[in-house]
């Protein structure tokens, strides 16, 4: 038996529960909230007997409606809040700081609602726009970020956002910025071929070190440190796309005004979305030699990275310019967990899964060490990024990080 498979099986012992179901007097009403500046979003309350701590569920992109915490947190006594932003599995328009005044309404419902506390959960992206959310939260409204990436007024000052009572992070990656700067295929020498490549920076020849899968390849400590920089400098690059086509938009707008001409107008209104091409491809995914852990060969998004890279599906493919900086841009948006961590000073529980392939070892260590709060665990368990086993017939991350979840919550809330 591996020294994982261990650990799991004594982690798990009498803690976890397995296939954990939702509790039959489980109540279960859905509900439509408008935010401060109007949109509509949507989310679902379940209530067990006698809750009074409330964990809230939350991602930029995804559904959560059936997130496998939902029924384990609901077997532990807990109520369960899982909420959508506007932007429900259509990214294309993501901006972040409109996701934190859809969060905010979730967060007021709740407290309207009459909880005793509120605890945010994030797992994967939901962790970095919680971290956000908690630093916009606690600061007094005339310190919040007035305007997104792109330089378009947003009122986090005239919101009404409620502090939460605590804070677990479960597999958070470091952002989606960040992420992507790690993902995205610099070999791109032209942003409108999807096949050109510099074979310099290619990371699926063999020249570079690729090895056919499910064989990990090996990385010269050169190509790594030169492929960093490129991944860099394509952000970098298609940051300055975005905001030309920015600047596009609000010229004609200004025309417009001016003129009142239909033509201006159409200008203004047509998208301007950028096509981002190849983003499946961090040489981690590959090289299992580099920030070693449990993990899976292969990327979130399959077992083939060398050949995902080139489809349709992968993170940031379209984005419009404004969710492109306040979203997919390590180097422009304000949802980096890092830069937010120092503000979340609600009691902290952070939970890395050892076969992550988002969130690595020293990732989690400098989060955890850029969280604010006084009070502050952490656990390292076995694992995948979205809570599957490491093992196969093993307990799963995410029942092994509900038992943690669970004992943590009722020490602090009861």
């Amino acid at each position: 038996m591996t020294q994982t498979a261990q650990t799991s099986e004594r982690l798990g012992a009498g803690r976890y529960i397995e296939n954990a179901q939702i509790p039959p007097e489980t109540g279960v009403t859905v509900h439509e909230l408008e935010t401060h500046d109007g949109a509509k979003v949507s989310g679902i309350l379940r209530v067990v007997p006698s809750a009074t701590t409330v964990v809230s569920l939350m991602h930029p992109r995804q559904d959560l409606t059936h997130h496998v915490l939902v029924p384990e947190l609901l077997a532990r006594g807990f109520a369960v809040w899982t909420q959508g932003t506007r932007s429900v599995n259509n990214d294309t328009a993501l901006v972040h700081e409109q996701a934190l005044l859809d969060a905010a309404a979730g967060q007021r419902f709740l407290r309207d609602h009459g909880f005793a506390h509120i605890v945010t959960l994030g797992h994967s992206g939901g962790g970095a726009l919680f971290a956000y959310y908690h630093e916009q939260a606690g600061l007094p409204a005339q310190e919040r970020i007035a305007k997104t990436p792109a330089g378009r007024p947003i009122d986090l000052a005239g919101a009404d956002m409620p502090l939460p009572d605590g804070a677990i992070f479960m597999a958070p990656h470091p952002g989606q910025g960040a992420l992507l700067m790690r993902l995205i295929d610099p070999s791109v020498i032209d942003e409108a071929d999807p096949l050109s490549a510099d074979p310099a920076l290619n990371p699926f020849s063999a020249a570079n070190g690729f090895a056919e899968p499910p064989e990990s390849s090996s990385y010269a400590t050169e190509f790594v440190s030169a492929y960093r920089a490129a991944q860099r400098e394509r952000v970098a690059r298609l940051d300055a796309i975005a905001r030309e086509r920015v600047a596009e938009a609000g010229a004609a707008r200004r025309r417009y005004k001016a003129s009142d001409d239909a033509r201006d107008r159409r200008a203004a209104l047509v998208p301007r979305v950028l096509t981002v091409y190849r983003t499946d491809a961090d040489l981690r995914f590959t090289d299992l030699s580099l920030s070693p852990n449990d993990r899976p060969y292969g990327s979130l998004f399959g077992h083939r990275p060398d050949l995902t890279n080139y489809g349709l599906v992968g993170f940031a493919r379209f984005a419009t310019p404004d969710a492109w900086l306040s979203t997919w841009s390590g180097l422009s948006t304000n949802a980096d967990f890092l830069r937010c961590a120092p503000a979340v000073t609600a009691p902290t529980l952070f939970i890395e899964l050892s076969g992550d392939q988002a969130c690595f070892p020293d990732d989690a260590k400098a989060m955890i060490a850029a969280l604010g709060a006084d009070d502050k665990s952490s656990v390292r368990r076995p694992g995948t990024h979205f809570g599957g086993p490491i093992v196969r017939g093993e307990p799963t991350g995410a029942s092994l990080a509900a038992a943690d979840i669970g004992e943590w919550l009722t020490e602090r809330f009861g």
